[in-house]
């Protein structure tokens, strides 16, 4: 069956109510040429459009946030989204573009296409985010010999994202105290992955994919160098260090006269920005430093879908 075909037959009623949001965090910030060249390939299937793009300097860590429709079959199963071949062929660019060996920030990362995340956007399911992730490990494990780990809804027990990456160390700095450079790990990963081979190439590192509910990326600056003191300020605020519920956070150095406090807002209707704010100034003022207004790295789901439709109602006039 020419899914492909179908897809152009039926847009026109699924753009507006079956919807998914890709976010593809990158470990490259700094070279214009090598995200040229990834953008290149998300551009390269009209069905899927580029809503958002977020870059960190300091992190080198780049995000790009896409969105595109999900078409089922007569008896309602998921059988397409051009989502998949977009999410791909940009991370075929990723690994043929970078080198994780020669990466280096203040951010931590696994693997030159770090992080992949589908989240269900209008009338999308958790189900069809997770048929996604799904569909999308195999193809980056077996294709690019990568090790993929699932988590949260594409994996088989909800298995979260953090609890994965602190089983692989991610959170532990290998450089300069404060600061991720290459790979450092052993060559052979001590968890299985759930896709692709269990020896790691030390140029692409492994990569995450998962399916949840919408998060939150709210980054709270804070005027001091002193990433101790950040950590301390993250940690209390995070539900791990016993503050605030659905709240994970990273203390960091961001660039070289500040740190930051990097927050994922796992339920952001009942935990939101407001209240991570106000928990960061309370908790920073008893360490003496000051806190400026924190923001969000992408925009809310409703604005992503408006921005969506009118990108591909201009896209197709």
């Amino acid at each position: 069956m020419d899914f492909s075909s179908t897809a152009k037959d039926q847009k026109k009623g699924v753009d507006q109510s079956i919807l998914l949001c890709c976010k593809f965090f990158v470990s490259e910030s700094r070279s214009m040429a090598t995200l040229d060249v990834i953008e290149r390939a998300a551009r390269s299937n009209p069905e899927t459009v580029i809503v958002n793009k977020f870059l960190d300097g300091a992190y080198n860590r780049a995000r790009y946030t896409l969105v595109s429709y999900v078409l089922h079959d007569c008896n309602g199963s998921v059988v397409y989204s051009p989502l998949q071949q977009t999410v791909i062929a940009m991370a075929e660019a990723a690994f043929n573009a970078i080198n994780l060996e020669f990466h280096d920030g203040a951010h931590p990362r696994l693997g030159v296409v770090d992080d992949i995340v589908f989240h269900p956007l209008a009338g999308a399911s958790l189900h069809e985010a997770a048929w996604l992730a799904k569909r999308v490990s195999a193809d980056i494990g077996n294709r690019f010999n990568v090790p993929v780990f699932l988590y949260a809804a594409a994996h088989p027990t909800g298995k979260e994202l953090d609890t994965i990456r602190r089983e692989l160390g991610y959170y532990r700095p290998n450089f300069q105290g404060s600061q991720w450079a290459g790979w450092a790990m052993p060559d052979t990963v001590p968890l299985s992955p759930d896709e692709g081979p269990n020896v790691v190439s030390r140029a692409k590192g492994i990569t995450m994919i998962g399916a949840r509910p919408w998060v939150a990326l709210y980054n709270v600056p804070i005027l001091c160098t002193d990433v101790s003191a950040a950590r301390r300020i993250a940690r209390k605020v995070s539900a791990r260090g016993g503050g605030l519920p659905t709240v994970q956070t990273l203390g960091l150095v961001h660039g070289e006269d500040s740190t930051e406090i990097a927050c994922m807002l796992l339920e952001p209707n009942q935990i939101g920005a407001d209240r991570v704010q106000h928990r960061v100034e309370m908790l920073a003022a008893l360490e003496g430093l000051d806190v400026e207004k924190g923001y969000f790295t992408d925009f809310s789901p409703e604005m992503i879908v408006d921005k969506y439709i009118k990108l591909i109602t201009a896209n197709r006039s």
